[in-house]
């Protein structure tokens, strides 16, 4: 990277700069935690509620389908985006102007006169949403390497605790019996509280980058090659889209595969997931950076990757629709819980402070793509192969991730020696 970007060896390695890590205040960290969980929170406000949105503007199926998948698309967009911005002019304004671009998106949703304009409206609140490169650039800018993994999971942990009350209380507050108007309570509540969010970071955060230290960036593209080339990020990134590509659409597939083996409703569906939240939270928040820092961010990953792969395999074979199903749903929430913040952690560590932003954003792009692909890829191997067919195919795409995992390590070690 020193070629490339001017820093030397050890800088790349992200070891050195300790200007990059200085302490920062609490109101700071959390406020930036009220960041994913406002995220978060948003996108689970809508998601219950976007199929009796759109059947109120009387929308095909297809168009329905097309909302879902228009904030991920705007998202894949936005992360490298606003990461690389962020690299340049700092995580501060980036953060403050997408909370407030992404209030007025839930705001215009609100108020949109039909499907069309919804679905405009969902690719730039995807778009807006998707800042989450800049946060971990910033965890990235004031925490000590070791101290990243850890923090980087309570993103995760805030993004679980979103998720878990965003469709409780858009279903609580919409009103579907009204039409589109129906609506606007549930969606002007989730404007209101990335408004919120926007004024914390304004008043709580300081700006984690030096003006004086930045130097030019190369080209997006000259980073996309570089990234892939990397013998940490490249391997790192195609862990992120694999493995994201099996989770989306497990996650996507498993109420129609629930319903299929054992007439499961709504109601339990729903309590698996709240239940699978519910257990990755607190170990994100408590457990993942501790083990992180005692058996190292490369170890841990595989170690994830190795539980989620039999819980995955074990599932057709063996899930009765009762305890176990619950049961082996939750350890693949536990051992994803322990393996995810790694991801940022080990990129964090390889990159140079000055295109953190960019290369978290790339691997969040990659993310992404993989949520908006992985649901349709399983929903036709869901009915076109066996209904338990994704299951399989889930396992085997997370099998060879521990490969992955394994050799990011082995090319973090290599990069410290020499």
């Amino acid at each position: 990277m020193s070629g490339s970007t001017g820093h030397t060896d050890t800088e790349a390695a992200g070891e050195v700069a300790p200007q990059a890590a200085p302490k920062r205040s609490d109101a700071a960290l959390y406020t930036l935690l009220s960041v994913m969980f406002i995220n978060m929170l948003g996108f689970g406000v809508v998601v219950p509620l976007l199929p009796f949105y759109g059947a109120s503007f009387h929308a095909a199926p297809w168009q329905i389908a097309l909302i879902f998948s228009a904030y991920s698309m705007g998202s894949f967009w936005g992360e490298p985006f606003w990461g690389r911005l962020s690299d340049r002019i700092g995580r501060k304004p980036i953060l403050v102007s997408t909370l407030l671009a992404n209030c007025a998106c839930y705001g215009l949703l609100a108020f949109a006169p039909n499907i069309y304009f919804a679905f405009i409206i969902r690719f730039f609140g995807g778009m807006a949403a998707g800042n989450g490169s800049v946060v971990q650039g910033y965890i990235a800018d004031v925490s000590a390497p070791e101290d990243r993994a850890g923090r980087i999971s309570k993103i995760g942990a805030a993004y679980n605790i979103g998720f878990i009350l965003g469709p409780f209380v858009g279903g609580s507050l919409a009103k579907p019996s009204l039409g589109p108007l129906g609506f606007q309570i549930p969606l002007l509540a989730a404007s209101g509280l990335a408004a919120a969010a926007a004024l914390g970071v304004f008043l709580l955060v300081r700006e984690s980058r030096d003006r004086k230290t930045r130097g030019p960036q190369p080209s997006r593209w000259r980073m996309f090659g570089y990234a892939v080339r990397h013998p940490v990020v490249g391997p790192l990134i195609l862990l992120t889209f694999t493995v994201g590509f099996a989770f989306s659409g497990i996650e996507s597939i498993f109420p129609l595969w629930a319903h299929h083996r054992f007439d499961w409703q709504p109601r339990q569906v729903g309590f698996v997931f709240g239940l699978s939240g519910l257990i990755a939270s607190p170990t994100q928040f408590f457990l993942t950076g501790t083990l992180s820092k005692r058996f190292g961010e490369a170890r841990m990953l595989a170690v994830g990757m190795v539980g989620t792969s039999v819980a995955l395999l074990l599932q057709p074979l063996i899930g009765d629709g009762g305890v176990v199903t619950y049961t082996l749903m939750a350890t693949m929430s536990l051992f994803s819980s322990i393996a995810f913040p790694n991801t940022g952690a080990l990129i964090s560590r390889s990159i140079d402070a000055d295109n953190q932003g960019q290369i978290m954003g790339l691997n969040n792009a990659a993310s992404a793509l993989a949520r908006f692909v992985g649901p349709q890829g399983m929903a036709l191997v869901f009915s076109g192969i066996n209904v338990n067919a994704p299951y399989f195919l889930g396992a085997g795409i997370v099998a060879p991730a521990i490969a992955l995992a394994l050799a990011a390590g082995r090319g973090r070690g290599q990069r410290r020696r020499d």
